[in-house]
């Protein structure tokens, strides 16, 4: 069928981030696209080696391979995590409006970035399901879904493993944690999750799904909770990852 080629002929997509036209070389089997311009993409600081095996930080520093980094030499995770960019430029612009301007549909462009980025590490971790951090029920209503949800839903989907949803939940409301500094953060968060039941996830290995890292306290109250629930394993994504300086 030559529908699509001629649509995407006739209508180019547009730039999530510029608006600008988008060239399509594709055809109608061609893979979801995130349909970011090149220029764009060129403004987004994505996340390379040398890493910390464990955490994901980047060291900023240093050149050769990924190692693990002082803190979790010191204090070894339950975890694993990894963001695909720095939060910044158009990719901060395109997760502001994903998360508060209402715009869903970004979700799908950001889980695919997101994806084609950190595809070996997914694809290492082989979870058995993935987990989006959950949102209290207030600010669910107040913003109507949980963005978190929506990357979690596209990255099941490319890795053919199901969403859970519901089972890992807020047990309590907290403040928003911009603003908040490191040990603040830990504090707001700190036993704010827990697992419904437990024997869902007993034994499996979990992808936790967020959409940005900023000191990693919010995934690891989520991993508290988790390791509870007596999962195998926990790999932990997020879109960007917000660098401390």
């Amino acid at each position: 069928m030559l529908l699509r080629p001629l649509i995407d002929l006739l209508f180019p997509p547009l730039c999530h981030a510029c608006k600008g036209t988008i060239p399509v070389t594709g055809t109608e089997e061609t893979p979801p696209q995130p349909f970011i311009c090149t220029d764009c993409l060129g403004k987004i600081a994505f996340l390379a080696s040398p890493l910390c095996t464990l955490c994901g930080a980047p060291f900023a520093t240093e050149n050769g391979s990924d190692h693990i980094c002082g803190t979790c030499l010191s204090h070894p995770p339950f975890h694993t995590s990894r963001s695909a960019a720095v939060l910044g430029g158009p990719l901060q612009e395109l997760i502001h409006r994903f998360k508060y301007g209402g715009k869903t549909h970004l979700g799908e462009p950001l889980a695919l970035l997101a994806f084609q980025r950190l595809e070996d590490f997914l694809c290492e971790a082989a979870p058995d399901c993935v987990v989006p951090v959950p949102l209290h029920r207030k600010r669910l209503r107040q913003r109507g879904y949980n963005q978190s949800q929506l990357i979690g839903e596209v990255l099941g989907k490319k890795l053919r493993v199901p969403q859970v949803v519901g089972n890992l939940r807020r047990l309590r409301w907290t403040e928003p944690q911009t603003g908040l500094d490191a040990g603040d953060r830990v504090t707001n968060v700190k036993g704010a999750f827990g697992v419904r039941d437990p024997k869902v996830l007993a034994g499996k290995r979990v992808l936790l799904v967020d959409d940005v890292f900023t000191t990693g306290s919010t995934l690891g109250a989520c991993v508290d909770a988790l390791r509870e629930a007596e999962v195998a394993r926990v790999a932990a994504v997020t879109v960007a990852r917000g660098i401390q300086r």
